[in-house]
C-alpha cells in the first residue's frame, strides 16, 4: 500500500544527506528506520508486559536473592 510522508526542510535534508551519504534512496532509508522503529517499541513494550505480568510471581524470592 502506498502513503504520503510529510517531512519538514530539516527532516528532509537529513534524510538526503544520510541517503547519500549510504549510497541509497531516501525511501530506502525511511523504510529501514521505520521497520527499525517498530521491532525496537515492538521488543520494549513485550520486555515491559512480561517484568509487569511475571516480576510479582517472584518477588518473594529476589527479594531473598537481594538479601
Amino acid at each position: 500500500m502506498a502513503m504520503t510522508l510529510r517531512l519538514d526542510e530539516q527532516e528532509t535534508d537529513a534524510l538526503r544527506a544520510r541517503a547519500a551519504l549510504e549510497g541509497r534512496s531516501m525511501q530506502e532509508v525511511a523504510r529501514q528506520a521505520i521497520r527499525e522503529y517498530v521491532e525496537r517499541t515492538s521488543r520494549r513494550q513485550l520486555l515491559s508486559q512480561v517484568m509487569d505480568e511475571e516480576l510479582p510471581r517472584y518477588s518473594e524470592a529476589l527479594r531473598g536473592l537481594g538479601e
